[in-house]
């Protein structure tokens, strides 16, 4: 019932914070619409620590990022003007499309010290939307984001629809994104309403469909089979999936079904045709020129 075990490889994002990365992968690229999943943390961050840390105005195009924290805070600043705050349990969503710049800065952790846990995830939008008019969005509360209570869980819907729910997160193609906290023995079953899943272990361990899986594995599912979850202790949980959007090329933060397109976003950003945000202009991320299409 499991397809794939992925763990998690240790990124350097600049400055010394260091990420886990799950997607893509070599040999699984995306699960539905999802192309790139970052585990951030956990860190404890002292107060006055460097700038060299934050993340520096740099660019996208045809995605939608995803923030979720579990614990700590950041400050989202970009193209469009937007200053926005990021706490936990809150969901930022930013739809790049034709082309956004901004920066995710600990602005209160530098000033008061954190500790600082979460997930960055990259949505593909489909074809149709790839060149979309960015947009940025912020959602808090039940309201936007159901949540609700079983036996040892508690869950949240952070995107998409699933099991009768809805977010008030816009999406673009058919998928699901959801957080569970489970208290040991804890058991949930995840049906088969997409082809395409994934459960995640950012906390703790589980049993998944059988075999078990600690922090920082993610579990691919085989598609048209009901798969049980099981927390063997106190855990963190993150489910995922959707629809399968189709064949993308990425490279670096430019994620497109052409490659002239962001061949078009590199050169773009090298020769400073991409604006920066206007509260966040004072230096910015070169484009990595070692990097290659991942």
């Amino acid at each position: 019932m499991i397809e794939r075990i992925i763990g998690k490889r240790t990124h350097d994002l600049g400055g010394g914070f260091e990420v886990g990365r799950v997607l893509p992968f070599h040999a699984r690229r995306t699960v539905g619409p999802y192309i790139f999943f970052d585990h951030m943390g956990p860190a404890d961050l002292a107060p006055g620590f460097a700038r060299e840390m934050d993340v520096r105005p740099h660019p996208h195009i045809g995605i939608s990022t995803v923030t979720y924290l579990y614990d700590g805070a950041l400050t989202h600043r970009d193209s469009l003007g937007v200053t926005q705050d990021i706490r936990p349990g809150e969901v930022n969503w930013m739809v790049t499309g034709s082309g956004i710049t901004h920066s995710e800065r600990f602005d209160h952790a530098r000033e008061h010290g954190a500790h600082m846990h979460g997930i960055q995830a990259w949505v593909a939008l489909p074809t149709e939307h790839e060149e979309a008019d960015p947009a940025f969005y912020h959602h808090e509360g039940s309201g936007d984001l159901p949540t609700w209570e079983e036996k040892g869980l508690r869950g949240r819907l952070i995107a998409g629809s699933v099991e009768g729910m809805r977010s008030a997160v816009k999406v673009h193609s058919p998928q699901f994104y959801m957080h569970w906290d489970m208290d040991a023995g804890a058991s949930r079953i995840l049906p088969t309403e997409y082809e395409e899943r994934a459960v995640y272990v950012a906390e703790g361990t589980a049993e998944v469909a059988g075999q078990l899986l600690r922090t920082g594995q993610m579990a691919v599912l085989e598609p048209g089979k009901d798969a049980s979850v099981t927390a063997r202790e106190a855990a963190t949980i993150m489910v995922l999936g959707g629809d399968p959007i189709g064949e993308r090329f990425m490279l670096w933060n430019f994620v497109s079904s052409s490659k002239d397109r962001i061949e078009q976003a590199r050169e773009d950003w090298r020769q400073g045709r991409m604006k920066l945000p206007d509260a966040d202009n004072e230096e910015f991320t070169p484009f990595p020129e070692d990097r290659d299409y991942a």
